[in-house]
């Protein structure tokens, strides 16, 4: 099969794959350019409440194809950057479930979601400096946020490889689960919850937690009566599960997303590992 990614919703979890595993899943060139327009896809359906970014089989993601820096690394680091900032701007909360190597586009990646679980056996690392590449600037300061200039430092000067539980007490991890087969039913259990909890507290959060800091009275605008907060008092007071029904906008809250856009074809259900 050729390099690309693969992509299903179900139970209003959108899942993506990079799908190359006879490269341990390396980005080509045209899987950099397919991410951006795939989210946008996956970002104007309204069933999608959360996504989920992993790697098919037992890797994650080794990185860029090594062969695309030869022609231009410029151009190679400008579709990286694009497709790390597409995925940080998911209007919905990301999970990266990482097994095996993440490492250079793939750290990427997995820094640009919102949270991180990897299985036992997960290595990280940051290689620019095994390949004399300046990593970007705005990747360099994702990863900072994340770790502190300390460990980014150690990533970013060394390169070496660091192992699921120490990522997990530098912040790259959020949760270590001991194998592959409880990593997918956490991330199945975790991503239920996401996709139950509302989207209004989610999406201020979000920008928040990300730095925005021009649009503190457009939420408190959108919080000020707002039906989600009295159903959710409603429904704990009832000892029942609440039924929210803000939706996340589209793209940058310039839009609400369109409730006629229908849900993507699956181009192919992942396999159950």
């Amino acid at each position: 099969m050729e390099p690309q990614l693969l992509h299903r919703v179900a139970d209003s979890v959108a899942t993506v794959v990079v799908h190359r595993p006879d490269k341990r899943n390396a980005m080509t060139a045209a899987m950099w350019r397919a991410l951006p327009p795939l989210l946008d896809t996956l970002a104007a359906d309204p069933g999608v409440r959360a996504l989920v970014l992993t790697g098919e089989g037992d890797t994650f993601c080794a990185g860029a194809d090594i062969s695309t820096l030869r022609g231009s690394p410029a151009e190679a680091q400008r579709l990286a950057v694009a497709a790390e900032e597409a995925l940080a701007a998911f209007p919905r909360p990301t999970l990266a479930a990482v097994r095996g190597h993440c490492v250079g586009g793939g750290a990427q990646l997995a820094a640009a979601c919102d949270l991180r679980f990897a299985a036992g056996d997960a290595l990280f690392g940051v290689t620019p400096a095994k390949l004399g590449i300046v990593y970007p600037a705005s990747s360099t300061r994702r990863l900072v946020s994340l770790v502190g200039p300390a460990a980014a430092k150690y990533l970013l000067f060394s390169g070496e490889l660091i192992d699921a539980e120490r990522a997990l007490r530098t912040g790259l991890v959020d949760e270590v689960l001991p194998g592959g087969a409880e990593l997918d039913a956490r991330v199945a259990e975790f991503t239920a919850v996401l996709a139950s909890r509302s989207q209004l507290t989610q999406a201020a959060a979000k920008e928040f937690a990300n730095g925005r800091t021009d649009r503190d009275d457009h939420w408190a605008r959108l919080a000020d009566g707002n039906a989600d907060t009295a159903e959710g008092v409603d429904a704990f007071l009832e000892r029942r599960r609440p039924r929210f029904t803000w939706r996340t906008p589209a793209a940058d809250g310039s839009r609400e997303p369109s409730a006629t856009k229908t849900r993507p074809p699956m181009e192919k259900k992942p396999t159950s590992r």
